[in-house]
């Protein structure tokens, strides 16, 4: 089984959110790493985003970002499944 890494800043909205333990309680074979800053300048103020495996995933709301996290984790795992 390969792994998933979810890379979240500390200053990012979507902090809102315990991000870290609700994925890796979701998804045990992903690491989810906080980092002081990710070098996007300005997007942590601007909206909540993660970076999950080098691809930016980003939303409105901590919510909306939260789902489509899930959308892209899955779609990671699916390529190890195979």
């Amino acid at each position: 089984m390969g792994i998933v890494v979810v890379e979240v800043c500390d200053g990012n909205l979507i902090n809102e959110l315990d991000i870290e333990s609700i994925i890796e309680s979701e998804y045990p074979e992903v690491a989810v790493l906080m980092n002081e800053c990710l070098s996007f300048c300005g997007m942590c103020a601007v909206r909540p985003y993660a970076i999950v495996n080098n691809q930016r995933v980003f939303a409105k709301t901590p919510e909306d970002a939260l789902e489509k996290i899930r959308t892209k984790i899955e779609e990671e795992l699916a390529i190890y499944a195979e």
